[in-house]
This record gives structure tokens, C-alpha cells and sequence, in this order.
């Protein structure tokens, strides 16, 4: 199902023209038009799916290929020295635009760093809360 006010389910689609770098029946991977490296671009499913929560596990299961496969390419053609796949989930994460979609973002030596947190410290008592808190 598309969703007729997103920007992200109309560029996917072709209703907006975008710098396409490929394209299945599934996603359309485009290049960011604000991006934070050269090459960043970003895989968006055609289909609309607010975040990981809701994304049907036959999409999500050939995101990962998909990218693994565009990160390969990227890296040959831009010559980058590695690479970031990133997906945020909700404002809290850094999500903008309430469309599931993959980074891909080429890193370059030297470049300005764009990922990056502070280390927590947690002690054992509480990583073995943690740990409890999250088992299957």
C-alpha cells in the first residue's frame, strides 16, 4: 500500500523525478538529495511502511542483501575507504521522514565524522538487568 501524502512513497514510485541509482519491483534506491557524503543514498521500499515495526518480514528480509549488494558496488565506483548502513526508527532515533528507508552512507579518510555517541558505563548488576530484561 502506498500512502498518497508521503514524499518518500511518491519518490519511490516515480511521481517525483529523483537520481536513481536502481531499482527492482521492491525498492528504488535513490541518491539523498541532501547528503552527508558522497554517494549517500537511500534504499526506499515502494510499498509504505512507517519504520521497522510495521515492515512486512518478506521486504525486510531483502533489505539487507540489497544494501550489502549496493555497498559493494559503491565503495568499487566512489573509491571510499568503508562504509555506514544506518536505519532510524522514530524521532528519538533521528527519524525525519515517517517512511521505513536505509542509509547508505560511503565514508571517506579524513572526513568529518557523522556517527558518533557518547560510551555509557553500566555495572555488572545492571548489564545483567539489561541482559534479563531483553531474552527471547
Amino acid at each position: 500500500m502506498k500512502k498518497d501524502d508521503c514524499i518518500f512513497c511518491k519518490l519511490a514510485n516515480g511521481e517525483i523525478p529523483t537520481n536513481s541509482i536502481y531499482e527492482d519491483d521492491d525498492f528504488k534506491v535513490i541518491l539523498d538529495a541532501s547528503p552527508a557524503t558522497k554517494g549517500h543514498a537511500l534504499i526506499l521500499p515502494k510499498e509504505h511502511y512507517d519504520n521497522i515495526y510495521e515492515v512486512d518480514d518478506s521486504v525486510a528480509a531483502k533489505i539487507m542483501p540489497l544494501a550489502k549488494k549496493l555497498a559493494t558496488h559503491m565503495t568499487k565506483k566512489l573509491g571510499c575507504g568503508g562504509f555506514n548502513i544506518l536505519q532510524n526508527n522514530g524521532e528519538a532515533a533521528g527519524q525525519t521522514v515517517f517512511h521505513l528507508h536505509v542509509h547508505l552512507l560511503p565514508r571517506y579518510k579524513d572526513e568529518k565524522a557523522i556517527l558518533e555517541w557518547d560510551h555509557l558505563e553500566f555495572s555488572d548488576e545492571e548489564m545483567a538487568e539489561i541482559r534479563d530484561s531483553l531474552k527471547m
